[in-house]
């Protein structure tokens, strides 16, 4: 019985998906934490700061005044509309509140989205480097992901030159675009993300734009998809300027004809998204002030790093344009960027993510550094890294 069970009890082959080997660093740097080392973290892209003041005392309220039950299932409409309200006072946006979906963290609106758009067997378009997930989601869903190389000729983002190319050579279904990007921090211009989105569905691609760093941007203002054209899919969360990475909250704006759906959809994967996390999200609106001087840290941390690491040996990025990551090239060094990271952290105490999680091609020569964490630690890593480097 028990070698049947054994038999029976097999992984999927859709299970079969890389790791997101940000998490195995964040779990070898917790282990040499567990030993007494003082490691600097520079692996996981999270604010080291914590949900704003506002968002705090939304969320202490709410679980005094009651029990919490589930929400509707496209958000608490409060919430909905405050987001809309958002768009309106930073972006100067009128998006109806009906075309937005309360999401638990961006990575369920990767989900609903890729389930509302594709089909097993569809081709979408990702960049590399590019945030892993994309490219795992969509396999475990039975899609193909296509990744589409860059280079400092785009800014290291997918452009309509290439974009039309893979899509002549076999049609894509989609194209998963994200300005400010995950792992380069470079940004798209509002004319160069314009060509690209009009070339897209001009060729009948589907467009999701990932802006969970919009509002993290430094050399120029982030362009939002939604301006563009009212048939993207917009995916953006309150984990990265919100600073709510644990509250697993987010948000999508839908074409109309998508929300009912991803309504949907979300009714039977989650039933709703959890109402703490949906309150503390409106409230955290009111702490913009709070939240800027957060992002001016993150600025001052980059003119840290970019001033500090190439006296310290490590010279070459690409240009960091917004979030907080600075993608290096470290081949001078290594050709092997998981082992690089590995002696980083274990002889110099800083933990950084290879770049081989983000391009399973090109990655083997790169790192990715958050900066993320507090100035002080900045100045620490860079001694840290230099004394490495050059022992």
């Amino acid at each position: 019985m028990l070698d049947q069970a054994k038999t029976l009890l097999q992984p999927s082959a859709r299970s079969a998906v890389p790791p997101f080997m940000v998490m195995d660093v964040m779990a070898a740097a917790a282990r040499l934490e567990a030993q007494g080392r003082r490691i600097i973290h520079m692996e996981v892209g999270q604010p080291a700061a914590g949900a704003p003041t506002p968002a705090i005392a939304a969320a202490r309220a709410a679980l005094s005044s009651g029990p919490l039950g589930y929400s509707e299932t496209l958000g608490i409409p409060s919430l909905r509309r405050r987001i809309a309200q958002a768009y309106r006072e930073w972006r100067d946006l009128d998006i109806d509140p009906q075309r937005i979906v309360v999401t638990t963290g961006s990575s369920a609106g990767f989900i609903l989205a890729f389930l509302g758009l594709f089909e097993a067997g569809d081709r979408v378009a990702v960049a590399l480097p590019g945030y892993p997930p994309y490219r795992h989601i969509l396999a475990a869903l039975g899609c193909e992901p296509v990744g589409i190389e860059t280079d400092a000729a785009t800014r290291w983002s997918i452009d309509s030159a290439a974009l039309l190319a893979a899509h002549r050579a076999k049609r894509l279904k989609g194209v998963i675009i994200g300005s400010p990007a995950n792992p380069t921090g470079t940004m798209l211009s509002a004319a160069a993300l314009a060509d690209l989105i009009r070339c897209a569905e001009d060729a009948g691609i589907a467009v999701i734009s990932d802006e969970i760093y919009h509002g993290l941007d430094y050399a120029f203002t982030a362009e939002c998809a939604a301006r563009l054209s009212s048939d993207c899919v917009v995916i953006n969360s309150f984990s990265k300027y919100f600073c709510m990475t644990g509250w697993r909250i987010g948000w999508m704006v839908l074409p109309p004809t998508l929300v009912r759906s991803i309504e949907r959809l979300q009714q039977n994967l989650a039933i709703s998204v959890p109402t703490l996390s949906q309150i503390a999200a409106e409230a955290a609106f009111e702490g913009r002030a709070e939240l800027e001087q957060i992002r001016n840290g993150y600025e001052e941390n980059r003119r840290i790093l970019l001033e500090g690491l190439p006296r310290a040996g490590l010279s070459s990025f690409l240009p960091a344009d917004g979030a907080f990551y600075l993608y290096a090239d470290v081949s001078q060094f290594s050709s092997d960027s998981l082992a690089f990271a590995k002696s980083m952290l274990e002889q110099a105490g800083v933990a950084v993510t290879p770049g081989l999680d983000f391009d399973p091609l090109r990655g083997k020569s790169f790192v990715r550094l958050c900066y993320a964490g507090a100035r002080q630690e900045m100045h620490e890593a860079v001694e840290r890294i230099g004394a490495w480097l050059k022992g």
